[in-house]
């Protein structure tokens, strides 16, 4: 592991592709020239410290140029990186070969675990040289989306507001501000339509001949091939999903119901979805410095690990949390990975939402911080995608006791809010899926016909949903603000299984702390050095798509808010 100071003091260097193509082409006639397992191991690091350099500062760019996209230098050098990556696949794909045949196999799966050749044949198997004119192509209007969600800036209640900003109103006490707030950012939407409709028309038709170039129909197999699934396929998740209709549909419904009731009136309408109690919702505490602060305190009063962790990222400064002009609307984790670091990326707009973060995103840091210390190759630092979400959404539910920290005596309400939304959100995540599903399925819909899909899947999903004549929303338009739709085709269904296992962790951690926090810390130290199944049996968890395992897995849940409901003391 490297040695640094801050995030701010590291210095960038332009990563040398030209460079990096020879060196495979080098390293790999090294593996097919070795005599023996040592000599294989050695090519295996020497990729790994090189990879590792390469990596860090494609993410710094990245970084950088999320931070502030208006930064024309850090702009062009993502967009370089976008272009210029794709080009060395070919090298590093004929490395991978010949590891899977290399006659030492058997001693680098002895070594580093089976998985670890299967998760390379994956990635092998998943590329064509065909596609990388497209993997560039693609980039490129993806960078695109998300120039046009950063650069937003609606005038709104006396200041101007991005994405994030503007939705911290969406929880606002006055009806009439909610109604607004939600109107503006239907315009916003609306606005940039053509454009938006335009570029994931073309991403569609992109990754649909990237799919016939792998030999598939579509881009639906080649998209689950991307996230790492090799142990399930598209009739677990399609039974999922149903279980999630069946199940959650008609509880959730109840919930919108109650809350109706609880805010005073006659029916919820999109603008009320997100104001939870009469009197206004719970909002944290004091400002960034004070919440970050108090996640210090909470982090090193849960365990020793967390502690270590968060002195971590305070100390490197690895977290970049105010909401700023020209600041992508985004938030996420990511690695650098020469330093063994995390790093976490927001925007604070006041709202709940920044405790989430740091409680979330943290989840994931916490979990890559404890992968990359134990795991001895990147390839096994980084969990497949469809684990990933359990460790952001448990340490969520972890953080419930330390409420009063951020909250104060609003505490319980943010608990029973915050509940609420894990469990409503979940039919929300399976439409994308299918949504998704039916877009790369059926590539000859038009922009207008994919947009009429997905109102239809709201009403099956979301029946409670009333956009109040809002034109562009009626017609299915809501879709257009979710970037994972545009940048990473079949990832959502992830967060709606991993809210599966969160929610087992809960019922664990109020049954028995101890031995929910060693399985929570089996989940974060495995990292992604087993597949999905056996990484699930290792934590102890159960399989999202088995008969009955929704109501299992949210049961606990459910009755938390329902008597929270009855008693109705609690929700004043």
């Amino acid at each position: 592991m490297k040695e640094f100071t801050t995030f701010g003091e590291i210095r960038y260097e332009r990563p040398d592709f030209e460079a990096l193509k020879n060196f495979y082409i080098a390293l790999n006639e090294k593996v097919q020239n070795a005599n023996s397992y040592e000599e294989v191991k050695a090519c295996i690091q020497e990729g790994e410290a090189y990879s590792a350099r390469v990596s860090t500062m494609t993410t710094v760019a990245s970084i950088r140029h999320t931070l502030d996209t208006s930064d024309k230098f850090y702009e062009e050098e993502d967009r370089y990186i976008n272009l210029r990556s794709p080009e060395v696949m070919p090298y590093f794909q004929a490395f991978s070969v010949s590891l899977l045949n290399s006659p030492f196999r058997k001693d680098i799966d002895a070594e580093y675990g089976d998985f670890f050749l299967k998760s390379v044949k994956l990635g092998v198997d998943s590329f064509s040289e065909k596609n990388i004119s497209l993997m560039q192509e693609e980039n490129e209007l993806v960078d695109r989306y998300q120039r046009i969600m950063a650069a937003c800036k609606i005038p709104f209640n006396g200041e101007t507001c991005n994405l994030y900003g503007i939705r911290k109103y969406f929880s606002s006490p006055d009806r009439e501000v909610r109604k607004s707030a939600w109107k503006k950012y239907s315009e916003f939407f609306a606005e940039h339509e053509r454009e938006m409709e335009e570029i994931f028309d073309k991403l569609v038709k992109i990754r649909n001949e990237m799919g016939r170039n792998m030999g598939f129909d579509n881009f639906v197999r080649l998209g689950y091939m991307q996230q790492g699934r090799l142990d399930y396929g598209e009739k677990d998740v399609a039974a999922f999903r149903r279980q999630v209709e069946t199940v959650l549909v008609p509880f959730c419904s109840e919930l919108y119901k109650a809350q109706a009731k609880r805010i005073g009136v006659g029916e919820i309408m999109c603008y009320d979805e997100e104001f939870i109690f009469p009197d206004g919702n719970a909002v944290p505490v004091g400002n960034r410095a004070c919440l970050v602060e108090q996640a210090k305190k909470m982090y090193h009063e849960m365990s020793p690990e967390t502690g270590e962790f968060i002195d971590f990222m305070l100390e490197h400064e690895l977290m970049d949390l105010d909401n700023k002009p020209n600041k992508a609307s985004t938030g996420y984790m990511t690695s650098l990975a020469e330093y063994k670091a995390p790093f976490v990326f927001s925007c604070f707009n006041g709202t709940t939402g920044d405790v989430d973060v740091l409680t979330h995103e943290m989840g994931h840091a916490f979990a890559g911080y404890m992968a990359m210390r134990t795991q001895p190759l990147m390839e096994q630092w980084g969990e497949s995608t469809d684990i990933a979400e359990i460790h952001s959404m448990s340490m969520e539910q972890f953080a419930y006791p330390y409420a009063e920290l951020f909250f104060g005596d609003r505490a319980d309400k943010y608990r029973f809010q915050h509940l609420q939304e894990a469990l409503t959100f979940v039919p929300f995540g399976v439409a994308v899926d299918e949504f998704q599903h039916i877009v790369y399925e059926h590539p000859e819909l038009t922009p207008a016909e994919r947009t009429a899909e997905w109102r239809k899947l709201e009403k099956k999903y979301m029946p409670w949903r009333n956009y109040d004549g809002d034109a562009f929303f009626e017609k299915g338009g809501w879709w257009y603000h979710k970037i994972h739709i545009f940048h990473y085709p079949f990832y959502y269904i992830n967060y709606t299984l991993t809210t599966m296992g969160a929610m087992e962790f809960k019922k664990k951690m109020a049954e028995n702390p101890g031995s929910c926090w060693k399985d929570y810390l089996t989940l974060c130290k495995v990292g992604g050095s087993l597949g999905y199944l056996d990484t699930l049996r290792a934590a102890h968890l159960s399989v999202p798509f088995e008969a009955g395992s929704v109501e299992k897995a949210t049961g606990y849940a459910m009755k938390i808010l329902e008597r929270q409901i009855a008693e109705k003391e609690n929700l004043k």
